[in-house]
């Protein structure tokens, strides 16, 4: 390989290596992202299973921005031991992203089932702001900007609607933009139009998505890698083997 052709590879590897550390990072926050979603409403799932994409992810992500690095390192220092390295990283990646992927696709058609429990949450609502689930509900309807489970009128339906004397749905159920909201039922343009159930599955479809479609660019990056890597190691002689002689 001519010095000019090396240069032309180094620069194609530092450049692809880059952006697989860059790519690291963007997974790595799409996994952090569905851990803070689980975590805000681990009360609406009925198993804890959809945390193995997140954490594969984010495993996989640091792995990425390791082979990134190390790729960096051997654009400017030839080494047989970071080639082989780089090799074994980006596979261990590459088993890491199918399998998040493949577990991600499993929880996106099956977000309906995963969110059984969102009803009874709401019905168990007490409107104290020490009960945990009722916390969860308050910070559900605020943070999604959302009011029952498929609209206001599902707290209709609750032994905490009935309490309030059939008046009253809970503040947070109330559109920031009407400062003089107090939750009554008689003024429901107030209120958030749509229900939680539909916006909580709109959040955790769109990063599930994102990890199912992270994958290909993830793949066709590390192709690129592997490519100007192994255009490295060719140039590498190998060792010749001689006969010893008696002497």
């Amino acid at each position: 390989m001519s010095e000019q052709s090396r240069k032309a590879v180094s620069t194609t590897l530092q450049l692809t290596c880059l952006l697989l550390a860059v790519l690291g990072l963007v997974m790595g926050l799409s996994g952090v992202y569905l851990l803070m979603k689980y975590w805000q409403g681990s009360f609406y799932f009925s198993n804890n299973y959809i945390t193995m994409p997140a954490i594969l992810t984010l495993v996989s992500a640091a792995f990425l921005i390791a082979s990134g690095c190390i790729g960096l390192w051997l654009s400017f220092w030839d080494s047989t031991f970071l080639q082989g390295l780089l090799v074994y990283l980006l596979v261990v990646v590459f088993c890491l992203e199918s399998t998040a992927t493949g577990l991600a696709y499993f929880h996106s058609v099956k977000l309906d089932s995963e969110t059984t429990s969102l009803s009874g949450v709401f019905q168990n609502y007490t409107g104290n702001s020490h009960d945990p689930s009722s916390q969860a509900v308050d910070t559900t309807q605020k943070q999604l900007q959302c009011c029952g489970v498929h609209g206001y009128k599902d707290w209709l339906k609750t032994s905490w609607f009935n309490r309030t004397g059939g008046l009253k749905v809970p503040q947070s159920c109330c559109n920031s933009t009407f400062v003089s909201c107090n939750g009554t039922v008689k003024q429901p343009w107030q209120l958030y139009t749509q229900g939680c159930q539909v916006k909580l599955e709109m959040a955790l479809q769109f990063v599930l998505s994102f990890i199912i479609w992270g994958f290909p660019v993830v793949f066709l990056v590390e192709i690129v890698v592997l490519i100007m890597a192994a255009q490295l190691m060719r140039e590498r002689p190998f060792l010749e083997y001689h006969i010893l002689g008696k002497d």
